[in-house]
This record gives structure tokens, C-alpha cells and sequence, in this order.
């Protein structure tokens, strides 16, 4: 994924960038690999990780000296805009998304060019080096968003905010440029506002999400019902001054004991039923999932600078780890014909070490091959769990059929 074209690229001076760049020790391709290393190897500190790096070199690079102060200085001056840039560059080399699994919301996917998730996130702590930094209570290190995609767990932007408290809505601008026209777009309540519902309609886009409680709204066309479920045409802010100029479907489902509604502006059951709407919404955690692997397993949640620069770099290089990974499980499932959702990525990942020492060892496989073989020993495949069964048959009983 990442290739000497994609630095070479990056390392070219355009006429509107000013930043002079000399030769260095530090060049980007030795920084990324640093980065990256750290994120794959968890690695617990920079001074560990010049150890190793003296010692041994990291992915493409040979071994060198360097001292910690050099190191930090990098991390805080080398732009975490090209690290954005070398995390798009790297998912444009990302093989073809595997084959969804059969049925449910995968069938609905070819209906739109797209299908993605969308959330943000907290950022932790800072570490508290700097002078300015020791002098707040708990600086928290920003907010980040990110977009993936909903039947394949792959990322596909990510954003970075330096204000910890910014809305998700103050994103709203680059998600909604992000997807393509006919895309779908699957939101939480951080991004329920009228004007945004309105320009997902202008530019011929797709939401879906949840209505936000004490909303008003006006039935005007019931399509279809059941016993457990409702799916109406309504119009929102009944009793606003600026009601939401654009028409939306109301689907409502009973499940646990209570009701749920979600709203979506794909008006055509044909195109998007009732059922379909309820399960791609259901898929929404995988972005929580997301957030919590890179945060607990890939050590995101561990931040090695104190500069809102170098948390980004950090972001983006952990981002780029993490599609590596989506991507292995992605080839793991079409090898093991089982659905992408049943693929641990946190075992997939723990399995990497058995794999290194098995190369070690004299092992010629490749690193799928090698998985395959060991699934059942590693525990690549999830387990079918009694809260699988029992939403498996509240599934039937609202729809009628698995």
C-alpha cells in the first residue's frame, strides 16, 4: 500500500507550497515507517523504538541512529498534512472490497454507489511535556471523524479537529463532499439537522439515521405496516418556523419492548425497504468497533506527543495500519467463505505474531495462506453467541423470514 511512487509524489514541490525541504536522515519514508512500526510492533516508547531502530531497522529501513531529541522535533515540525495525503494514496491501493455476504442489506448495497458509515470521536489526553500543557487540568488532544465503509469495515476518509469539544455537525461540509451522488450515508444523532438533511437531497445524496426525540413531524402517506413495524412519508418540523424542505421515510420498529424510528431520504421502498433500513442502521456499531480497535488494540488511545501536529500524524498513520488489517480479514473471509462480519479483526491481528515466527522458522506461506490453515486454532471466526440466536428470531418475528 505504501509504495516509493506514493512518497515520491508526496516529496514533489508544487508551485503553492512554500516549504522548503532539504535531505535529511528523517525523510518521509523513514518517518512513516517509523510511525507505522510503532502502531504494528506496540511498540511501548520512542526511546524503546530507537533502540530497535538502531538495532534491527523498521519495514523498508535499515538500521540507523537517532537521537530522541531529533526524533521529537520531526514528529512536531514535519507536516501531518502529508501524512493526510499518504493515507489517501495508501487506500487507493487497497485491493477490491471482498464479496458481501448474501442477503439483508448487502443486497441493497447495488442500488447505490456507496454505502458508508459516519462518526466522530474524542481523542485522549495529551501528554503533558510542554509548559503550556502543564498548566490545563486534562487537555484533551482533539476530535477526529471518520467514514467507512458499512459491509467491509474499510476506511475511507478520516478528519482531524484540535478542539476536543467540536460537534460532529461542524464536519458536516467535508462528510457530505466526501460521498459521491447516489451514495448513502448512515449518522447518529451528532449530525440531525434540517439544513443538512436539505443538501443531501440538493446534491442527489442519501442519509440515513435516527429521529431525534421531541421532533415534530406530519404523516403523510402510510406505505406499509405490521403488527411490529410502520413505514410512513412524513414531513418534519410541524411546529418550526423552517420545517425541513425535504420529504423523508419514517421507518418504525418495535424490538425489546420498545419502538425505534429512523429516517432516511430514499423514498422508494423498491430501492431501500422498510427491513433494509432497520439492518443498515444495526451495522452503524462497526464504526464504534472501529474506533475501538484503533483506540484499545492499536494503541490510539496511548498518545506519544504532545503536539496537536504529531496526534495527527499518529492518527493517520494508526488509520493506515488499520486498513492493512480490514483489508487481510477482507481476503481471510473470501478464503474461509464465511461474511466479513464473522472475521475477528483483534484475533486476525494477534495472529500476525504466530505468522512472523513462523516465518522465522523456514515458513514460505503467505500471510493469508498461513491464517487460513491455523483459523480455528487462532479464532479468526467469531462464535455464534446466544444474543445472535435471540436477535436471529426476533428478526423473523417482525419480518417474517430469516
Amino acid at each position: 500500500m505504501l509504495t516509493p511512487a506514493s512518497f515520491a509524489q508526496l516529496s514533489r514541490r508544487g508551485g503553492s507550497d512554500p516549504v522548503k525541504r532539504r535531505n535529511r536522515l528523517l525523510t518521509l519514508p523513514v518517518m512513516t515507517a517509523i510511525i507505522v512500526s510503532l502502531v504494528w510492533r506496540q511498540i511501548p516508547s520512542l526511546t524503546e523504538l530507537l533502540r530497535v531502530l538502531a538495532q534491527e531497522g523498521l519495514l523498508w529501513v535499515e538500521p540507523i541512529s537517532v537521537s530522541k531529541q531529533a526524533l521529537s522535533k520531526r514528529l512536531a515540525q514535519l507536516p501531518s498534512a502529508l501524512f493526510a495525503r499518504l493515507f489517501d494514496e495508501a487506500l487507493a491501493q487497497v485491493s477490491p472490497s471482498p464479496l458481501p455476504e448474501q442477503g439483508g442489506s448487502a443486497d441493497s448495497s447495488s442500488n447505490f454507489t456507496c454505502v458508508w458509515l459516519a462518526d466522530g470521536s474524542t481523542l485522549e489526553a495529551l501528554r503533558r511535556k510542554l509548559r503550556e500543557l502543564k498548566q490545563q487540568p486534562n487537555p484533551l488532544a482533539g476530535k477526529m471523524l471518520m467514514i467507512v465503509e458499512a459491509l467491509t469495515r474499510r476506511p475511507v476518509k478520516a478528519f482531524y479537529s484540535e478542539r476536543a469539544q467540536t460537534n460532529d455537525k461542524a464536519f458536516s461540509d467535508q462528510v457530505i463532499d466526501a460521498v459521491p451522488a447516489g451514495g448513502l450515508l448512515v449518522v447518529d444523532l451528532g449530525f440531525f439537522s434540517f439544513p443538512l438533511f436539505d443538501k443531501f437531497s440538493d446534491e442527489k445524496k442519501y442519509f440515513l439515521t435516527r429521529l431525534r426525540e421531541k421532533t415534530g413531524y406530519e404523516v403523510l402517506d402510510l406505505l406499509c405496516s405490521g403488527k411490529r413495524f410502520r413505514d410512513e412519508i412524513i414531513k418534519l418540523g410541524k411546529y418550526r418556523s423552517n420545517p425541513c424542505r425535504t420529504l423523508v421515510r419514517m421507518v418504525s420498529v418495535e424490538w425489546g419492548g420498545g419502538w425505534y424510528r429512523y429516517l432516511t431520504n430514499v423514498l422508494d421502498p423498491e430501492q431501500l425497504s422498510a427491513r433494509e433500513v432497520c439492518e443498515l442502521y444495526l451495522r452503524r456499531w462497526r464504526i464504534e468497533e472501529a474506533f475501538l480497535l484503533t483506540k484499545r488494540l492499536l494503541g490510539l488511545s496511548y498518545l506519544w506527543v504532545g503536539t496537536s501536529n504529531g496526534v495527527e500524524i499518529q492518527l493517520y498513520a494508526t488509520w493506515i495500519f488499520y486498513a492493512v488489517l480490514v483489508d487481510l480479514c477482507g481476503e481471510v473471509s473470501q478464503a474461509l467463505k464465511e461474511p466479513i462480519e464473522k472475521i475477528s479483526v483483534e484475533m486476525v491481528f494477534r495472529s500476525l505474531y504466530h505468522y512472523s515466527r513462523a516465518v522465522e522458522r523456514g515458513d514460505n506461506s503467505r500471510a493469508v495462506e498461513y491464517l487460513v490453515a491455523h483459523a480455528k486454532l487462532l479464532g479468526l471466526v467469531k462464535a455464534k453467541r446466544k444474543r445472535h440466536k435471540e436477535r436471529l428470531s426476533q428478526t423473523i418475528e417482525i419480518w417474517g423470514s430469516p
